[in-house]
């Protein structure tokens, strides 16, 4: 009797049948109040840890918050110490889930440095942050819904060099919403593009007003100039160097020194005119004054003063 109740009840596990996932279809207009329906097929499950150092700048916090309002697989941390070594991240990575990561780091209270990195096994790459203004610095008109997913653009530079592959491909994986992502909404309403330019990577972002193709910029736009690719996360041989690239301490020592040698020059010409002005004007012949004669008239104030500091 046990064994028989034993293949009835695997009989009755292989009739059951699992229900089918069906597609979710949406209505041609979705209002924004309105929270969608989870879709079942997320295959794509990239998440994004951002987080800092301490020590950033405000305007280096406003654009790493402007970064996870626009990123919804994106995943907020505490700062991390400045002495720890950055070998550490991928511990908190691994401990949050996540696969990418940003991480700003501050230097000086006035440098910002941008780290993407792919967790734990690579590429990383670092860039220098120039130009920065924040989402709500430049007070611009555009707007886009919160969670939306954004359509990448990339310039045609970046198929031209391996460095600029290996970035977009980053920059895809990084920035790109996966599709049907709980947090995501599953529309398309603004633009992030890419453009390299003066050996720097532009980044501005654009809502898309009309189907037209019409765009206005929302914001934040900075520019991210690389300074070096490694194959590891945080750590690794050297894949790219930026031959091009100058440090801000050495760009400020240059400006120093610009404004130094306006004084040095300004020294160094008053020495030039000393050594240059002559003692005479022109030379004298002393035979000349031979043949003249003082006049009485010229005669008079000289014995006149003789005469004052005698009688002193």
């Amino acid at each position: 009797m046990a064994k028989r109740k034993v293949e009835d009840g695997k009989k009755a596990k292989e009739t059951v049948k699992k229900p089918k996932v069906e597609d979710i279809i949406l209505p041609p207009v979705v209002s924004s109040s309105v929270r969608p329906k989870i879709q079942k097929k997320w295959t794509n499950k990239q998440r994004v840890l951002v987080f800092s150092s301490r020590g950033i700048t405000f305007r280096a916090r406003h654009l790493m918050n402007d970064l996870r309002t626009t990123m919804p697989h994106a995943k907020p941390e505490t700062k991390m110490d400045r002495k720890d070594k950055l070998h550490v991240i991928n511990e908190i990575c691994e401990m949050k889930n996540c696969n990418k990561c940003i991480y700003f780091e501050g230097k000086k209270n006035q440098d910002l440095y941008m780290w993407l990195s792919n967790c734990p096994s690579g590429p990383s790459a670092k860039f220098l942050v120039e130009n920065l203004h924040t989402m709500m610095e430049l007070k611009m008109t555009g707007n886009c819904l919160k969670g939306s997913r954004p359509l990448l653009s990339f310039d045609t530079a970046f198929d031209e060099a391996p460095q600029w592959k290996l970035l977009k491909e980053l920059f895809i994986q990084i920035f790109g919403t996966p599709n049907c992502h709980p947090k995501s909404q599953p529309f398309f309403d603004h633009v992030l593009s890419f453009s390299i330019m003066d050996n720097r990577i532009w980044f501005r972002n654009y809502q898309i007003l009309e189907e037209d193709g019409a765009l206005t910029e929302i914001g934040p736009r900075f520019v991210m100039n690389p300074i070096r690719i490694f194959e590891g996360s945080f750590h690794g041989r050297t894949l790219y160097q930026n031959p091009h690239y100058v440090s801000p301490n050495e760009h400020r020592r240059k400006l120093r020194q610009i404004v130094a040698s306006k004084y040095i020059n300004r020294v160094d010409a008053k020495k030039s005119l000393e050594v240059r002005r002559p003692k005479e004007s022109y030379r004298l012949d002393p035979t000349d004054d031979v043949f003249t004669t003082i006049r009485p008239e010229d005669a008079r104030p000289a014995e006149e003063k003789a005469d004052s500091l005698r009688n002193s």
